[in-house]
């Protein structure tokens, strides 16, 4: 019965139905890939900017799909060859259903080019300007490299290959990103007056890594989607087309970047003496970048080796970039999309399945060659422009304040951006079976008000609370403070650059009392904070000249 109704259904119908069912599910797959570089870039900047590069992340999608909509498709087939004309400008307005798959297909790619650009300049560029990039690179300057490239231009005449987009989607994102870091500049505080390179930590090991997670899941559909047809009808029977190659691809995808991983582990080893999680996780992106455009073709060794090769290079090259051409790429993006999508490709001729080909090498560095100079060419004309007419970056005091506030008036972590209470645990209240104490014990005619303020380590807060609790004085403020007294400093590392934490995490509590006496209360605080170890901290104590409560108008002890 199957087969009888099998054989009445046209093979191309049931082709291209297979077909165009594949390609929607990948590019849905490839969509889920920005949740991963919102996390990414969002872990990497400070708790003050989240919002912005969150911001930044969500306009990419939204104004970059309308502008390639309108605009960038049109303007890649007319590069590949389609001929200067109303209708191949607006070829994605007047697509069939079928033809708009072929236009999203695109567009993911197109967008994981733009938005690879905002990591690099998070921290210090104007929203607008930014945009402004978003509407240039989904218009014009990724169309024309995709258009040179896979719609048939004169680099895929010459022979370039790209599979996935190693040099076509990362590596252009990664060269504009360095490009726009150096038109804006370096972050206030990047750099000492001596030139030295101060390391400023993103707020967020966590959502960089879950983001690497979540990119790496959605690489899936960005490399093995690229097979894009699953079936071809050759003599009117069905085949296997781009399919042919699936395995290799997901194999080569998935070996790359465990090896990336390795090679970064390896190479921030060897330069910091410690394995960086930081650069494990970008140099896992950087092994993935690195087969991205060679993955139908290359070895199984060989997508392992150039991918290892990729990660090695992450925190050399990072290092290069931020020390020595003084460049603040804040998220890495050049060493992990730049770089190793340069790596990638031109390693292709070496590792390929057919042996060594100087034909194709000399194509791979000519299309490198075309791509960068394109790239930093137009990516410079957008922020030079802006920047000459002073509207590239913050001001600086927009820039010290953060751009949560500045760019759009949120505070991302409102109960954890300013001072608050801090929760541990520790016991509150005592046993009031002959009634309720005052906060002070009592009020005493011609007593005086005094202070107990103590500076402690946060862990000893409950133990605090339990013993002004036991000497009858429960009352207290806490505030989280940080500073520094005898305790040694610690040494911090942030992506493999290391730094001086001196300033500790402290607690201050403040206990005011009127007839308690003020040495019982800072004896008591003392002896619950003590360890016996440098910054334990210390406890003051200080005359108060009058005190009014709020409710009843009451002054002086009574008010305590």
């Amino acid at each position: 019965m199957t087969t009888g109704v099998l054989a009445t259904v046209d093979p191309s119908v049931l082709v291209e139905g297979i077909n165009l069912m594949w390609v929607a599910v990948v590019c849905f797959l490839i969509f889920f890939m920005h949740a991963g570089f919102a996390m990414l870039e969002a872990g990497q900047v400070r708790a003050k900017n989240v919002a912005n590069q969150l911001t930044k992340n969500l306009l990419t999608w939204g104004v970059g799909i309308i502008v390639y909509f309108l605009i960038g498709f049109g303007i890649e087939g007319i590069i590949g060859g389609g001929g200067v004309s109303v209708d191949a400008l607006t070829a994605a307005l007047t697509a069939s259903d079928a033809g708009w798959i072929g236009w999203l297909f695109g567009a993911v790619f197109a967008m994981t080019a733009a938005t690879i650009v905002s990591g690099a300049v998070a921290g210090r560029a104007k929203l607008r300007a930014y945009v402004a990039y978003v509407i240039a690179i989904s218009a014009i300057i990724y169309p024309v490299v995709a258009g040179i490239t896979w719609g048939g231009g004169f680099l895929a005449d010459l022979g370039f290959t790209d599979f996935a987009g190693g040099m076509i989607v990362h590596g252009v994102g990664g060269i504009a990103g360095l490009t726009a870091a150096y038109m804006l500049g370096p972050r206030m505080d990047r750099y000492a007056e001596d030139g030295s390179t101060n390391v400023i930590p993103g707020h967020s090991m966590t959502f960089a890594v879950l983001g690497t997670l979540v990119l790496a899941f959605g690489w899936y559909g960005f490399n093995v989607g690229t097979t894009a047809t699953v079936f071809a009808v050759e003599d009117g029977a069905l085949t296997l087309d781009g399919f042919a190659v699936v395995g290799r691809v997901a194999m080569a995808t998935t070996v790359g970047m465990a090896a990336g991983a390795i090679g970064a582990a390896i190479g921030s080893l060897y330069l910091t003496k410690k394995v960086d999680t930081l650069y494990v996780a970008n140099g896992l992106l950087a092994g993935l970048v690195a087969v991205t455009g060679i993955a139908d073709l290359v070895t199984w060794w060989g997508a392992i080796l150039v991918a290892l090769i990729c990660g090695l290079q992450l925190p050399l090259v990072f290092e290069f970039v931020s020390d020595k051409m003084k460049i603040d790429d804040v998220c890495a993006v050049f060493p992990v999309h730049g770089s190793a999508g340069v790596i990638g490709v031109l390693a292709l001729p070496f590792v390929h399945v057919n042996g060594f080909s100087m034909d194709l090498l000399v194509s791979q560095v000519i299309g490198v060659v075309v791509i960068t100079a394109w790239t930093v060419l137009a990516t410079g004309a957008v922020f030079g422009a802006f920047k000459a007419v002073g509207q590239a970056r913050v001001t600086p005091e927009h820039e010290r304040d953060g751009l949560d506030v500045s760019e759009h008036g949120v505070d991302t972590y409102p109960e954890f951006g300013k001072p608050s209470v801090a929760t541990d645990g520790g016991s509150s209240v005592v046993d009031t079976t002959e009634g309720s104490p005052r906060a002070d014990g009592g009020e005493e005619a011609g007593s005086e008000i005094k202070m107990v303020t103590a500076v402690v380590r946060p862990d000893k807060l409950g133990a605090i609370k339990q013993a002004l609790a036991e000497i009858n004085a429960p009352s207290l403020t806490v505030t989280n403070v940080s500073g520094r007294g005898s305790q040694p400093a610690k040494k911090g590392q942030w992506r493999g650059e290391e730094f001086t934490v001196d300033l500790h995490q402290k607690v201050k509590v403040e206990v005011v009392v009127a007839d308690i006496p003020a040495d019982e209360v800072a004896e008591a605080i003392a002896d619950a904070a003590k360890t016996g170890e440098p910054g334990d901290g210390k406890v003051f104590i200080l005359p108060v000249e009058d005190a009014m409560q709020v409710r009843t108008g009451a002054t002086g002890p009574e008010a305590v």
